[in-house]
């Protein structure tokens, strides 16, 4: 595809894989990119396809400054496209719809579209009520039983003033990663809550394989849809996706596009189910933006960034692409990650696998699937910079974990 520079798209450059493929897919397109971070060396201001770096407010810090300095971005002539990477991009958008509707096209959720699937008690009301199926969940506060395998985790996918009274007007928090609870033990129940900020939602721990299904929305109708198979995540109990492949299930797209159609969805979104040993697709989520495992879409022939760009720009989507299931990629940070869970990480009710075992499926999948989310031979400063960050973050901070997962790889590695 080759357009015509007739504009400039915004993305904000955070430290997820995605942000270096929204930048990518632009610029290998010929669309002028600008990239905005708070961070001083974000991966995507090293890619090559950056035309422009500018540094932003902090959004947790301050939203209200945050929006105003978008707003600022989208009133410029040349800027024709705004594309939210996170929760806080979205909200930050989405609050304030009609503001940037005047000056490009808002290719994003409502505000209260956003409400919904940023509180899970709403979304999973909405999802029962058409009969999406969902996993039995409850506020902390009111479980009886804890004899049940179960998570806990926030009610909130972002925490905001008006959500929660503890966090100050203007700010925005996330809450802490899933807890594993134990079967059988009362946990403690206030401790939870304090860690959380919020009474969060504890739900039945789901055994099966995670699924996303990705859909562009306009006008109320769906332009573009792909899937994606969990294969590996950052933790062996599942976490974000570090090894992903292309799927094609019609069972997923029908309970996907059934939830985004009732929700009134605009812009792209990504519907997490798992799927239970009895192959039923059980809802986990909606993400309200570019997932950060977006290049194996883009991989498996489904350009989500290119087509916002042409529905901000009204030009015709390209013909129907040639999606390819079975594409796979690869985070290779997240595989390094994934295995250091393996060797010093223990989670209730996920078995965890072999040091051996893992080792293998890592680099077999690697060679057979050779597609990776950040490293790039044609862009490589990404990847530079992401490794380079990893290791400065870790360093130091763990380094007898590193060494006690290199010592476990080497000694497999001397049995085979």
């Amino acid at each position: 595809m080759n357009r015509a520079r007739d504009g400039a798209a915004v993305v904000p450059a955070i430290k997820a894989p995605n942000s270096v493929a929204l930048l990518r897919s632009l610029g290998r397109q010929g669309v002028d990119t600008i990239a905005v971070s708070e961070h001083d060396r974000p991966p995507a201001f090293r890619s090559r396809y950056v035309d422009e770096r500018v540094a932003v407010p902090v959004p947790g810090e301050d939203i209200d400054r945050y929006r105003a300095e978008l707003l600022a971005l989208a009133r410029r002539d040349d800027v024709r496209a705004i594309l939210p990477v996170r929760e806080t991009d979205v909200y930050a958008l989405s609050t304030d719809r009609a503001a940037f509707a005047e000056h490009v096209a808002p290719i994003w959720p409502t505000a209260d579209a956003l409400r919904t699937v940023h509180d899970r008690v709403r979304l999973f009301d909405v999802a029962d009520r058409i009969g999406v199926h969902t996993p039995e969940t409850t506020l902390l506060t009111e479980v009886e039983d804890w004899d049940r395998e179960r998570i806990v985790k926030g009610r909130f996918a972002i925490l905001v003033n008006e959500f929660v009274d503890t966090v100050p007007p203007g700010r925005v928090a996330s809450p802490p990663k899933t807890i594993f609870l134990e079967p059988g033990t009362v946990p403690y129940v206030e401790s939870i809550i304090d860690e959380m900020g919020h009474v969060p939602i504890t739900q039945e721990y789901v055994r099966g394989t995670e699924y996303c299904l990705r859909a562009l929305y306009h006008d109320g109708e769906p332009v573009a849809t792909s899937q994606k198979r969990l294969r590996r995540g950052y933790k062996y109990s599942r976490g974000p996706s570090i090894y992903h492949e292309a799927a094609d299930i019609p069972e997923l797209r029908t309970a996907g596009l059934r939830l985004l159609n009732e929700l009134e969805w605009e812009g792209i979104a990504s519907v997490g189910f798992i799927r239970d040993e009895s192959g039923r697709f059980n809802l986990l989520e909606v993400n309200p933006r570019f997932p950060a495992s977006i290049p194996v879409d883009i991989y498996a022939g489904v350009d989500y960034p290119g087509y916002v760009w042409n529905l901000a720009t009204d030009q015709p989507l390209d013909p129907p692409p040639d999606y390819r299931p079975g594409t796979a990629s690869h985070l290779l940070r997240g595989e390094v990650a994934h295995l250091h869970s393996v060797v010093v990480e223990d989670y209730p009710m996920v078995e965890r696998p072999g040091v051996g075992a893992t080792v293998w499926d890592i680099a077999s999948s690697t060679l057979r699937h050779p597609n990776f989310d950040v490293a790039s031979l044609d862009d490589p400063g990404p990847f530079v910079r992401d490794t380079w960050n990893a290791v400065r973050g870790t360093v130091g901070s763990s380094s007898a974990s590193i060494a006690e997962t290199w010592n476990a790889v080497r000694s497999t590695l001397s049995v085979r």
